[in-house]
């Protein structure tokens, strides 16, 4: 941690120096005596934008590397220096050159998320490798503890290891998913010891109230080692979730999601308008595949589909077609019960080679931005179902439907095809309880690559 945070205050450094220094040649072109000042204050900049990031907590070692708050909080101090530099020139009653100014601070923070994205990436590689990992001890009831340990092993760019666990006693024997049980709840300081952990997870149980892990965390401090504790809610995160104090007990209040009102508006004028733009600068591309589709395979270029929509209302949804005439009333014969209402399997016979290679990147979907723009979807959401899998699904499952579907969404950059139904019901589940306009953005990011490597598409 402490390399990488050397690594993350000298790739600050660098941002902001090639960014002031930018928009010093781009405000004023070269070097007078008028422009001394700036000068100076280019060579400043620098270290100013230092401290302010720093004041702004973006090294923290619990907000880097994991999450959006560590980006949240250098555009935070983007925001905040600018505003300093505003308020102090006009107090002093000092003249500034508002180009400079707006140059330089927008693109110093601009860089400097570069930077820190660029030295996530790496980061994250090095995880999937298995280096720079948390060495975990998590404490709880068996299933819990395989739960979590599963989970950390599918992403592993948490950079959680799980080496032991502790359980309560009568229960401490064996392994749990490949971890073996090092104690019970009593013998979880000596077992950080003896694993050499640096973390200790607790999970939500009845034997550890408030005294007990008051207790624990006393031990803990001793070594230094970073207690963290799993609420029995799961899968709420963000803004929803806030700690407020009353009558000396921290109590988790959790909001209930925003599903109507002025954000989702946003949202609605989000999609269409970006849903829109793609539609004209990739008509071109649209126009080749549709002609493609038309002279590789008979059968008309676009492929029409009922499915359901938000809250319940059916649509019908446009995509290339990828397969061959009557592949619907095969479908009846190839469906199986291995993987919950989804049906999806590789190497399917009814794909053409274009198909194939569409449905690799995603291309065959691209159609949908109709869909977007009519507003029968959304370009994040959970994945468009269809009618016998809505027939099928629990009061649980029918949450999902209480947004727009989604032409992307969790399910798409977090292994397509590949995961299997309770995972995809989960990222669903998990999109509706904690959406927000930032986590839309984030998924349309990572989208690209998910596309571009064509992992888990069939």
């Amino acid at each position: 941690m402490r390399s990488y945070r050397f690594r993350a205050v000298v790739g600050d450094l660098c941002g902001a120096g090639v960014g002031s220094a930018a928009a010093f040649c781009g405000r004023f072109g070269g070097f007078t005596p008028y422009v001394l000042p700036y000068l100076l204050v280019s060579v400043a900049l620098p270290w100013v934008w230092i401290c302010a990031v720093a004041f702004n907590r973006a090294y923290e070692p619990r907000m880097i590397g994991v999450g959006t708050e560590e980006f949240r909080r250098v555009v935070h101090a983007g925001v905040a220096l600018t505003a300093a530099t505003a308020i102090g020139s006009y107090v002093t009653k000092t003249d500034v050159a508002r180009g400079y100014v707006v140059l330089a601070l927008p693109l110093v923070t601009l860089l400097t998320l570069v930077a820190r994205y660029l030295l996530r990436r790496s980061l994250n590689r090095r995880r999937a490798a298995g280096a720079c990992m948390r060495r975990v001890v998590a404490v709880g009831h068996p299933a819990s503890i395989a739960e979590l340990v599963q989970l950390f092993r599918r992403e592993r760019h948490h950079g959680m290891d799980v080496v032991a666990a502790c359980v309560p006693h009568g229960d401490a024997q064996g392994a749990l998913s490949g971890v073996p049980v090092a104690g019970d709840f009593g013998d979880v300081p000596l077992v950080v010891d003896q694993v050499r952990a640096d973390t200790v997870a607790v999970l939500a149980c009845p034997e550890m109230d408030g005294d007990a892990l008051r207790r624990l965390a006393w031990r803990l401090e001793r070594s230094h080692t970073e207690l963290v504790v799993a609420p029995a809610l799961m899968d709420v995160t963000g803004p929803r979730i806030m700690i407020r104090p009353a009558a000396g007990l921290p109590l988790l209040h959790v909001e209930h999601p925003e599903l109507t009102g002025a954000r989702q508006l946003v949202k609605n004028v989000f999609d269409r308008l970006v849903a829109a733009a793609l539609l004209v600068l990739l008509s071109p591309l649209l126009v080749g595949l549709a002609v493609a589709v038309r002279g590789t395979s008979p059968g008309p270029a676009l492929f029409r589909q009922v499915r359901i929509g938000k809250d319940g209302r059916p649509f019908t949804i446009l995509k290339f077609r990828t397969m061959r005439r009557g592949s619907e009333e095969q479908k009846i014969t190839m469906v199986s019960d291995r993987d919950g209402l989804l049906f999806k399997i590789r190497n399917d016979p009814r794909v053409t080679p274009l198909g194939t290679l569409m449905r690799r990147h995603s291309l065959d979907e691209l159609p949908q931005l109709i869909n977007v723009l009519l507003g029968h979807m959304s370009l994040v959401g959970p994945r468009p179902p269809l009618p016998e899998e809505v027939a099928r699904y629990g009061d649980d499952v029918r949450r999902r439907l209480l947004v727009r579907p989604g032409l992307t969404g969790l399910w798409q950059v977090s292994g397509r095809s590949d995961l299997s139904w309770e995972e995809s019901v989960r990222l669903d589940l998990r999109y509706v309880e904690n959406w927000s306009l930032t986590l839309d953005l984030q998924i349309l990011w990572k989208t690209w690559s998910a596309v571009a490597r064509g992992q888990g598409a069939y």
